[in-house]
């Protein structure tokens, strides 16, 4: 069963793309699945909005709307989309950034963004831009969806203990808490508490009903029963007792320009972090997961969102485990999960009403503990120590600068680490063993051995503007400790993908280094993309059509047949 299908975008058509070739007989695991999806989204729908300062109904309309917008255009069978816990900690960002202050402007600003999520999916879809989710790379979202989970812990301060939290950050809070420690509402930190430490024992003891729902159902109870509300613990209140209506949210409170910029941060985030959740359950699933075709669905799923008063979605990892876990086969399941879930928002409000706070906050700490892969951490660390900084830096952003600063910082270390690969490529000087045939890295090979008066060089990387100093000052260095009897200096440019016009000249200078010193300059396996470069730049009409070879093979054939009296500098190639 595929999970995804290529992107039909924008010439052929989109629409439920997922439910091509449904059978009858899938109906009831779908049926099924989505009531189970139903039953985990209800906790997260209730508690996900208080992490950007947004009503409670709102999580529950982001839940049942977006599964409905996906279902019409998003590509896999298998994936659930719903709040996301980095989503929202970026959503609160945004929100505090355009000045949305009062509860109605804050839910209207949360609908455009999810709107201009939904258009730069939609828009980044139709340029082909899903490779734009490989710039976020895994270090850096390890370490960012750590930072971001401890953002998350740090802004349950308050609604675990009854405290009015009103610093920002990650110290300041926990220097408020202590300072206003005598204030703790001890019945609101002991339902808290209780909360949390039965969600880990449900863990703990693998408990088929998700943990996030026992707490909720039975916080509800208790409340009840005991009237908590009345002895000072908050609730979170009466929700609409309907669906939300079709519109535009009201922008005009809004500055336009400061919504679209921070909802590309938004985006990115999202997207990001959903692919890399797709593509986990996609192995997992082994189902095939086509960014391309993905940015559709959630541009369906986010303009679904906005335009019936919701938030920014993406995967939900919880959600599409379960789907998988049950055995849901296509986007009935969502669309089943969606009908229970305003089912839910209809028939069952009362009964939400008088759901602790606490028990909410205790739901979103370990949420946020889940995020932070401590295993993928160790992985990093014990692979690369240089990848490890990487995720470090990306965790440090949200925690320190706030989550929009580290976005972008996440953004910078990933595009710092690539030039930092880039600028200093590896090389290596080449050498034949005999009796064997090939060229051989003279470092790696003991019984390798140069070929005399022939150097062979690979270059292992691009050559572009910001490491063409380091390459010169390396040929520099290679020309001043050449053999006194070398005649050639052969490039192997089979691993140089790019080439720009910096590098061009850089390599025109090097060629009269070389001559300089009575040494020739040839390039072998010359890509098609560098040889026009060289060609434009009239370096290659310098080196010369004879010094221009197919391969290494080549090169050294025409240095044996060439070389001065006739006779090779070494035994002929094996």
């Amino acid at each position: 069963m595929s999970g995804g299908a290529s992107v039909g975008w924008p010439g052929g058509s989109v629409i439920l793309q997922s439910f091509r070739g449904y059978r009858p007989n899938w109906l009831p695991h779908d049926a099924m699945a989505g009531l189970a999806v139903a039953a985990v989204a209800i906790p997260s729908a209730i508690a996900y909005p208080a992490i950007a300062g947004l009503p409670p109904q709102v999580g529950v309309y982001s839940s049942i709307l977006p599964l409905l917008g996906y279902a019409l255009l998003g590509p896999s069978r298998q994936l659930i989309v719903g709040p996301d816990a980095a989503t929202m900690t970026v959503l609160a960002a945004t929100l505090a950034n355009v000045s949305a202050n009062a509860p109605d402007e804050r839910v209207a600003a949360a609908a455009a963004v999810a709107l201009a999520v939904g258009v730069y999916c939609l828009f980044a879809s139709w340029l082909r831009l899903g490779v734009v989710a490989a710039f976020l790379s895994k270090p850096i979202l390890v370490g960012f969806i750590s930072g971001v989970s401890i953002s998350i812990l740090v802004g349950q301060i308050g609604r675990l203990t009854g405290l009015r939290i009103e610093s920002g950050g990650l110290v300041a809070p926990i220097l408020e808490l202590v300072r206003k420690a005598g204030s703790i509402h001890l019945l609101s930190l002991a339902v808290g508490m209780l909360a949390f430490g039965l969600l880990q024992i449900l863990t703990a003891l693998r408990s088929p009903v998700p943990g996030p729902l026992v707490v909720v159902v039975l916080a509800v109870i208790v409340s009840a029963i005991f009237g908590l509300e009345q002895r000072g613990v908050a609730v979170v209140g009466s929700l609409p007792n309907a669906l939300p209506a079709l519109g535009l949210p009201d922008m005009s409170h809004l500055s336009l320009p400061e919504v679209a910029l921070d909802a590309a941060a938004v985006w990115l985030v999202s997207f990001g972090s959903g692919i890399v959740t797709a593509r986990s359950f996609g192995a997992r699933g082994k189902f095939e997961v086509d960014a391309d075709a993905e940015l559709i669905g959630f541009g369906g799923a986010n303009l679904a969102s906005g335009l019936f008063g919701g938030f920014p979605v993406t995967v939900s990892d919880s959600r599409t485990a379960i789907n998988l876990a049950v055995g849901g086969r296509s986007q009935a399941t969502g669309i089943v999960a969606a009908l229970a879930l305003a089912a839910t928002l209809l028939y069952l409000n009362e009964a939400l009403r008088v759901l602790p706070t606490p028990a909410l906050g205790a739901i979103l700490v370990a949420a946020a503990i889940s995020l932070v892969d401590v295993a993928s951490l160790r992985e990093i660390w014990r692979i690369s120590r240089v990848e490890f900084v990487f995720a470090l830096i990306g965790m440090a952003g949200p925690i320190s600068l706030g989550v929009l600063r580290g976005v972008v910082i996440a953004i910078g270390a990933t595009l710092l680490y690539v030039l930092l690969q880039e600028m200093r490529p590896h090389d290596a000087m080449l050498g034949v063993i005999p009796g064997r045939r090939g060229f051989y890295k003279l470092h790696r090979f003991k019984e390798a051995r140069p070929i005399p008066g022939l150097t062979l060089f690979l270059l292992q990387g691009s050559l572009l503007f910001f490491n063409v100093d380091y390459l010169k000052a390396r040929f520099t260095t290679i020309a001043r400790e050449l053999p006194a009897d070398a005649r050639w200096f052969v490039l192997d440019a089979g691993a140089i993908a790019q080439l720009d016009s910096t590098a061009a000249a850089m390599l025109e200078d090097v060629r009269a280094l070389f001559a300089e010193k009575g040494v020739v300059l040839g390039i072998a396996e010359l890509h098609k993309g560098p040889r026009d470069i060289l060609e434009r730049a009239g370096v290659l009409d310098h080196i010369g059509a004879a010094m221009i070879f197919e391969d290494l093979e080549e090169a050294a054939t025409a240095f044996y047949r060439l070389t001065p009296n006739g006779a090779p500098h070494s035994p002929p190639l094996p």
